[in-house]
């Protein structure tokens, strides 16, 4: 039995002794942050359930092979309206008339395969009326069906519809597991392997998009420019960016066939996120622990950078970028989050105005 997962020894080794044992739960939570593996996890084990080999799950049987390319007709996935994301609060959500025809498919005998598997990816979008009736569903199970939920945050799930599932965590991996795989499984070059591994947050989804698709990197790259202007730049820099984003994003948003996408308050979001990465290395520089830093192949600009700034300094920049982040998924004002932001990094620019910005901000 061979389960194709990078890392996840413990949720594998689970899910396999109770396969091999015979005592495979009817309902399964999959706990764990975006591209951690939950989704790989979820194919795995509806290919071991279905597998057509003594040595489930094979891959390559016809069964594991039509599961994998989605077209297997007992094995079924339940997403949010393409364009929704789980990050968002005002998110459409996983509705009622999807979990009805989902418990009128459950209630049929499997089609092609052993078992009939349901994954029900970001879970913790099923509005009140869904997760009602998925809780009946789990209430009253059904022979030869096994539900797997998939969840980034638990906490979102009624507590009624959680203790009915076996819950399965999934951890951010070690950078070095990720470079590992990266490098035998894919053939990365070792340097490259290493960057993507620091960058991915220890969920080996995106390491290996990342690894296998040079615009994310690129993207990156974009990014960091711009930060790095921002943080040499006067305040009429900062405050052109933060107008150009906020129309971008608007714009992103108005194109969105769904209203309540939210697509550019997500990207903020991920710039964030990537501006805190950014300052956190700074600090390890500026400790001496700059081998350890996610950034590795922007060393020299981080070593150049922490000179002229202090702990404080990083350390009060680093609070700023996180409370910023809590105010957009409170719903705050994007620009005027962003201009806040702005007021307060380091003023290290050469034409930067203290009198501008006290101007700004009376009025």
């Amino acid at each position: 039995m061979s389960f194709r997962l990078i890392g996840q020894e413990r949720a594998v080794d689970l899910l396999q002794r109770s396969l091999k044992n015979g005592t495979h739960a009817h309902a399964y939570l999959f706990v764990g942050p975006a591209h951690v593996g939950k989704m790989a996890l979820a194919i795995n084990l509806a290919q071991a359930l279905n597998c057509e080999d003594a040595d489930a799950p094979c891959g390559q049987c016809p069964s594991c092979q039509r599961i994998a390319s989605g077209i297997h007709a007992d094995v079924q996935t339940i997403v949010l309206p393409e364009g929704d994301t789980a990050e968002n609060e005002s998110r459409t959500k996983i509705s009622v008339d999807q979990i009805e025809t989902l418990q009128h498919s459950a209630n049929l005998p499997p089609f092609e395969g052993k078992y009939k598997v349901f994954i029900i990816d970001e879970a913790d979008t099923l509005s009140i009326g869904a997760a009602n009736r998925m809780l009946k569903t789990l209430e009253e199970p059904v022979a030869r069906v096994v539900f797997i939920l998939l969840t980034g945050n638990e906490r979102r799930l009624p507590a009624t519809v959680i203790s009915r599932c076996q819950r399965v965590e999934l951890l951010p991996l070690a950078a070095a597991k990720i470079e590992a795989a990266l490098s035998k499984n894919w053939g990365i070059d070792p340097a490259k392997a290493t960057l993507v591994a620091r960058l991915s947050r220890g969920c080996p989804g995106w390491a290996v998009s990342a690894a296998t698709n040079d615009n994310l990197l690129q993207q990156r790259t974009e990014r960091l420019d711009d930060l790095m202007t921002i943080i040499g730049g006067d305040y009429e820099t900062r405050f052109d960016y933060v107008a150009r984003w906020a129309a971008s994003f608007q714009k992103k948003d108005s194109e969105q066939s769904h209203p309540a996408s939210n697509t550019g308050r997500r990207l903020m979001q991920e710039r964030l996120d990537m501006w805190t990465d950014w300052w956190r290395d700074l600090l390890l520089v500026k400790t001496g622990a700059g081998d350890t830093a996610t950034n590795i192949d922007r060393l020299p600009w981080l070593t150049d950078l922490a000179r002229n700034h202090s702990l404080a300094q990083i350390r009060a920049v680093i609070n700023s970028i996180q409370a910023a982040g809590n105010q957009l998924r409170q719903n705050a004002n994007p620009q005027l989050v962003l201009e806040v932001l702005m007021l307060s990094l380091p003023e290290t620019g050469k034409q930067g105005n203290k009198k501008a910005a006290t101007q700004f901000m009376v009025n």
